[in-house]
C-alpha cells in the first residue's frame, strides 16, 4: 500500500526545515518540497521536487503548509497547487504575509471549494523546531482539521498550555503577527536607547552591560529579548576579541510587519507612537552615510558625569515602564482592529499565545493576560490597576532617565514617545482645542462647544 503523509511543507528554507522535522517529531509526517532544495546534510525528512508527487502522497484532505516569502511567491504557490488539489483541501500560509491579502485569498480559496489558513509564525528558527507561538486565522471550519496538529507542535507554557488558538476569520491571525511583531519593533528599540544611553552616554562597557541586562533578567524584566540582549552583549568577535556588537555596521533592517502596523493604525484611527518611532528609528538607522556627515557637522553626543547607580536604577524603571506602554499601545489596535473586521479577537487569548515561543514572550504577559481575563472590554492595559501602580510608581525614574538623555544629546524617540502617550492619555484636556479654532480659521471646519450642543463656526477676522 502506497505511503500516505500527514501534511506537505512546500518551501524549505531554515524555518521550513524546522517546521518540518517539528511535525515529524510529534507524529504528524510531513512530505517537503522545494524548487530548489538547499538542505543540510542528512536532513530527515522525505522531499520531493514535483507538485503532482507532493498531492498525489497526502492524506485526505490534503494539509499543505505554504512557508515561502510573502508577497507573489504565495499567489504564486497557491496558483501550482490548485490543479492537483479537490474539494476540501486545506492550504495554509506560515509566512508573514499581509493580512488584507489573506483575506483576499480566504476568500478566494473558499468560493473554489478549498479552505484556507493564514498563520502568524512566532520564535524563529528554535521557535520553528521546537516550538513556536501559532496565531491561525482563515477559513473557520478548517481549525478543528489542524487544531491537534498545532497545539503539539507549538510552544508549552510553564503550566502546560499549548501557545496556539484561533484567532479569528480571514486575516486576524496575521493581523495579531502584525500586532506581535510592530510590539516587537517597540520592544528592540526601547532596549537598544537604554543600551545607547548606559554605553555611549555613560560610558559602561558591553560586558558591564551584560551583567546589568542578565541581573534585570531575574526580576520584572525577565523575557527572552532582555536574555538575548545579555548574551550579545557578552560575546567577543572570533576575529579580533572585541565586543561583536561594537563590530555591527548600525544600520537596522526590516521585513515590512513594523510598517504594515504603523500605517493600519492610521487607517484606524489608533496611536502607538512607541511602536511608530521604532520603525522611524530603523529608517534613521539607515541613513549611516548622512549621519557620520552631520556628526562632524552638528556636533555629537556628551559623557554623563552624574551618578551612575542611580541611572542604572532608573533606566531599569523606565525600560520596564515603556515595555508596558508599547503592549498598550498594541492590545489597543488590535482591540480597534477587530471591532472594524468582525473578527471577535480575545485579547486574553491572544496574550495567552505570546506567554512562550515567541520573541516577545515576557514575565509580564502573566499579567496581561489577567488583566484581560478579568475584564475583556478593558479599554487600555494602563487602566488595570495593577499597571496603573506599575507606571504611576516608576515615572519619576523615567522622567529621569529621559532628560539625562536630552541633556546628554542621546536619542530615546521611542522611550520618549512612550511618556508622551502615557502624559497625552491621562491628560482630561489636550491643546486640541486650538486645533480646531485653526482649522476653523484657515477652512471654516467648524467646532463644538463645551457649554452646548452643535457644530459652530467663527467668522475669525470679523
Amino acid at each position: 500500500m502506497e505511503k500516505k503523509y500527514s501534511l506537505g511543507i512546500l518551501g524549505l528554507g531554515v524555518m521550513g526545515r524546522s517546521l518540518a522535522q517539528n511535525f515529524s517529531r510529534n507524529g504528524f509526517e510531513p512530505l517537503g518540497f522545494d524548487i530548489a532544495p538547499n538542505l543540510p546534510e542528512g536532513f530527515p525528512i522525505q522531499t520531493t521536487n514535483s507538485i503532482e508527487v507532493l498531492t498525489h502522497s497526502l492524506k485526505l484532505p490534503r494539509i499543505i503548509f505554504l512557508m515561502v516569502p510573502a508577497g507573489a511567491p504565495v499567489d504564486s504557490a497557491i496558483q501550482s497547487l490548485i490543479p492537483f488539489l479537490q474539494e476540501g483541501d486545506l492550504i495554509i500560509d506560515g509566512g508573514n504575509s499581509y493580512f488584507q491579502d489573506t483575506e483576499r485569498r480566504t476568500k478566494e480559496l473558499e468560493q473554489a471549494g478549498f479552505e484556507f489558513i493564514g498563520t502568524g509564525v512566532s520564535g524563529g528558527e528554535s521557535g520553528a523546531l521546537w516550538g513556536p507561538s501559532m496565531m491561525p486565522g482563515g477559513t473557520k471550519s478548517a481549525w478543528p482539521k489542524v487544531k491537534t496538529m498545532f497545539e503539539a507542535i507549538s510552544a508549552k507554557t510553564e503550566d502546560g498550555e499549548a501557545c496556539v488558538a484561533w484567532m479569528g476569520s480571514g486575516g486576524a491571525g496575521h493581523y495579531v503577527k502584525m500586532v506581535h511583531n510592530g510590539i516587537e519593533y517597540g520592544d528592540m528599540q526601547l532596549i537598544a536607547e537604554i543600551y545607547d544611553l548606559l554605553h555611549r552616554g555613560v560610558g559602561l562597557s558591553n560586558l558591564e552591560l551584560s551583567n546589568i541586562f542578565a541581573e534585570w533578567n531575574t526580576r520584572e524584566l525577565k523575557s527572552y529579548l532582555i536574555e538575548i540582549t545579555a548574551n550579545i552583549l557578552a560575546r567577543k568577535d572570533d576575529e579580533n576579541d572585541q565586543s561583536l556588537v561594537d563590530m555591527i555596521l548600525d544600520e537596522a533592517a526590516q521585513k515590512g510587519t513594523g510598517k504594515w502596523a504603523s500605517q493600519n493604525s492610521f487607517d484606524l484611527g489608533i496611536a502607538i507612537p512607541t511602536i511608530n518611532s521604532a520603525v522611524e528609528s530603523r529608517m534613521i538607522s539607515a541613513l549611516k552615510t548622512e549621519r557620520v556627515n552631520a556628526s562632524a557637522k552638528l556636533g555629537s553626543a556628551t559623557k554623563f558625569d552624574g551618578n551612575v547607580q542611580r541611572l542604572i536604577s532608573s533606566a531599569q524603571d523606565a525600560l520596564y515602564t515603556s515595555k508596558i506602554i508599547s503592549y498598550a499601545q498594541g492590545l489597543s489596535l488590535l482591540a480597534a482592529a477587530s471591532k472594524e473586521y468582525n473578527w471577535e479577537i480575545n485579547l486574553a487569548q491572544v496574550v495567552g499565545v505570546w506567554r512562550a515561543g515567541c520573541i516577545i514572550r515576557a514575565t509580564l504577559l502573566k499579567d496581561i493576560t489577567k488583566a484581560f481575563v478579568g475584564n475583556p472590554a478593558l479599554p487600555n492595559l494602563l487602566l488595570d490597576p495593577v499597571f496603573t501602580e506599575a507606571v504611576i510608581t516608576r515615572q519619576k525614574a523615567w522622567r529621569e532617565v529621559l532628560q539625562t538623555a536630552i541633556g546628554l544629546g542621546i536619542p530615546m524617540l521611542a522611550t520618549g514617545a512612550s511618556l508622551a502617550y502615557f502624559d497625552a492619555y491621562r491628560s482630561a484636556t489636550l491643546p486640541a482645542n486650538l486645533t480646531q479654532a485653526q482649522r476653523d480659521y484657515f477652512g471654516a471646519h467648524t467646532y463644538r462647544r463645551i457649554d452646548k450642543p452643535g457644530v459652530f463656526h467663527t467668522h475669525w477676522e470679523g
